[in-house]
Parts: C-alpha cells; structure tokens; sequence
C-alpha cells in the first residue's frame, strides 16, 4: 500500500457506494494525497465527474498537477470551498451520485452544516459516506477530545435528511458509515 492508503483503502470505501461509470462524485476534504479521488476517477471512467474539493488552495493545486501528470484522470475537477458553508460548493445541487468524508467531521467544527451541504449536493437514492478515526493513534490521528463517535454522527446525518444504510470498522481507528438520501 502507498502512504495514502495506510490506515484506509479506499477501494473498501467506494464500492459501498456501488461507483460506476458515468456516475458524478465529490470528495469533501480530498487532501493532498488525493487517496480517493484517483481510483474514484477509475471507477466513474471519462464519462463522470469526480470533483475534488478541499479549502486549502495549495492541496488543489497539487491535485491539478498530478492530473496533468498522470493519464486518465481528466475527470477530476479541483474545487475550492469551505464545506461548512452550507450552499456555497459550486457544484449543482442534487446533481452527485456520491459525497465522500473521510477523516474530515473531527476536522470541522459545523459539523451539521456539513453534512447539510453533503445532502444538498446529493440526489434522490445517493449516498453520503463518512470514514473517520474511531479512536487516537499516537501522532497520526486526532487527539481523544476531537474524535467524533459513530452514534454522533448518525444523528446529525438524521437532521440533514440522510438515512443509515451500513455501518462498519474498516480497521482498528475507523469507523465507516454509509448513509443515502
């Protein structure tokens, strides 16, 4: 596994999201490693749309880099926004398949606001994922106050109209919940 696929494969993550080709996806918070972005980009092939979106401008500009860099990924769209505005993503509402959150809700501190704006950019029958830490692993994850349990989550997502389809430890620091609109 390369460094950005460590603690989560992303492979696990995207096929509980049924990703096909043709499909329109975002991925809140991307990072610089982009982990889900490129396979994500593979799955939905030249006809969808894999919108990588993140607040930090320099993170974007290495996504767009190593997009002209590497084949096949003219699917990806960089996209600047502060998710915890909800309404302010500049991509059309109700027009994703899928809205991808991994290792950002302990990150934010709207964390309803989020997920509002997850649901809003989602359509009818699509799904929203959310993957973060279940619990500190030294250096690499947030300190004990800043993770956010499982059950918190669900309930937010209750309040922004997602319902729960599947929930999951995909190792021993993260949890996975699958949720649709």
């Amino acid at each position: 596994m390369t460094s950005g696929t460590a603690l989560i494969d992303p492979r696990i993550v995207l096929e509980k999201m049924h990703l096909g080709v043709g499909m329109r996806v975002a991925d809140f918070g991307c990072g610089r490693t982009g982990q889900f972005i490129f396979l994500a980009s593979k799955m939905v092939g030249n006809k969808g749309i894999v919108y990588a979106v993140d607040i930090i401008k320099d993170v974007l500009e290495d996504i767009k880099s190593r997009v002209k860099v590497e084949a096949n990924h003219h699917n990806i769209q960089p996209v600047w926004s502060d998710i915890e505005k909800c309404g302010r993503t500049p991509i059309p509402e109700k027009s994703l398949h899928a809205v991808i959150l991994t290792n950002v809700i302990f990150l934010v501190k709207d964390k309803l606001s989020v997920l509002h704006e997850a649901a809003r950019l989602t359509q009818a029958g699509g799904f929203v994922v959310v993957v973060d830490w279940s619990k500190q692993l030294g250096p690499l994850g947030p300190t004990g106050e800043l993770i956010v349990k499982p059950e918190t989550v669900i309930e937010l997502a209750k309040q922004a109209d997602l319902a729960l389809v599947e929930q999951v430890m995909l190792n021993n620091n993260h949890y996975c919940l699958l949720f649709k609109k």
